[in-house]
């Protein structure tokens, strides 16, 4: 049962004065969003791999996944309809509840993200062998306890590049059986950064460390994806695997950002850059530690927006817009 207070579809950019601008230079534009109200197969979703590992609950509006590494790489996948790389801005984001997750040997991660198709289905391609190319996802991989061997649970951002390269960072947290999480991964257009957060009852859980510096022009970094997926990986043969059950809901994947060159003009007023398919909201804080809504949520214009707050404070107050998928 969905608790709808936990359906927080949001990316969350914050803008302190002037001081944070996003430059987009992308003018390609692409929004896959899934909220499996209806058969995803008839919005463009297929299955690769192990079809059994995927199964639409249209009762309960999700996509009940099965991650189970002991078997072939297999995935619930849509094509973007475009090839991002690092001159792209864009985000994915999803709410993700895990029923179970269970790990033998060194153990392994669940995933969901970009991939490229071309590569993802490619004979070489293993994603527990490190052979894999062209990735950017979320990981969480279970706590492992193995012949000495100790790591706790782990959220992850990673990215593989195109010639092998993995970058990735983490989070030690936990991912407790029957909680829905709200994930948010980012990146910024022209930037050497991928950044995300983590949001369970609709406050922050996790800001993972970003990635960071992780392009070098003309040797490594440098990336293709053109597939939203969630991805079950084949072991790596030696028996570290991962068994998984859980949920999917409220799945996309936006390019470009939808809060773009954010600047503020007045004293509770910002501009910003918008997107005729997003709700944002202007909110507002005194103390970084509680944010309230400054105005009522008003849809993109796919122009630049003006967002006033009702009632501007006589003391300091900070700022920062909040995209939603309606």
């Amino acid at each position: 049962m969905k608790d709808q207070s936990l359906m927080q579809k949001s990316v969350r950019l914050l803008a302190l004065a002037s001081l944070f601008v996003l430059s987009v230079t992308a003018v390609r534009a692409a929004l896959v969003y899934e909220k499996f109200t209806t058969d995803p197969a008839l919005d463009g979703w297929q299955a690769y791999g192990d079809t059994n590992l995927f199964y639409w609950d249209a009762t309960n509006q999700v996509l009940d996944v099965t991650w189970d590494s002991t078997q072939v790489n297999s995935y619930y996948y849509h094509p973007l309809g475009v090839t991002l790389t690092t001159n792209d801005s864009f985000c994915v984001q999803f709410d993700l509840q895990v029923s179970n997750a269970t790990v033998s040997a060194y153990g392994a991660g669940l995933a969901i993200g970009l991939l490229h198709f071309a590569d993802a289905t490619n004979a070489a391609f293993s994603r527990t062998s490190a052979t894999a190319t062209n990735v950017w996802e979320f990981d969480y991989y279970p706590a492992v306890n193995y012949e000495g061997y100790v790591n706790g649970d782990s959220l992850d951002a990673s990215l593989i590049d195109s010639a092998g390269n993995y970058y990735f960072t983490y989070d030690n947290q936990t991912m407790a059986a029957g909680v829905t999480y709200h994930v948010v991964l980012l990146h910024p257009a022209n930037t050497l950064y991928i950044t995300g957060q983590v949001y369970t009852n609709g406050q922050l859980m996790s800001t993972l460390p970003v990635i960071e510096n992780y392009y070098t022009p003309g040797d490594a970094g440098a990336f293709l994806l053109d597939t939203l997926s969630i991805s079950s990986y084949q072991d790596d043969g030696w028996g570290d695997d991962i068994y998984a059950t859980g949920t999917v809901a409220n799945l996309a994947c936006a390019t470009p950002l939808p809060v773009t060159a954010v600047q503020a003009i007045a004293a509770g007023q910002v501009q910003l850059g918008s997107d005729t398919n997003w709700l944002y909201t202007l909110e507002q804080t005194a103390d970084f530690s509680t944010w309230t809504a400054a105005a009522p949520a008003v849809h993109g214009t796919g122009t630049n927006l003006v967002l006033q707050a009702t009632n501007v404070p006589a003391g300091n107050a900070f700022y920062r817009v909040r995209a939603d998928l309606p």
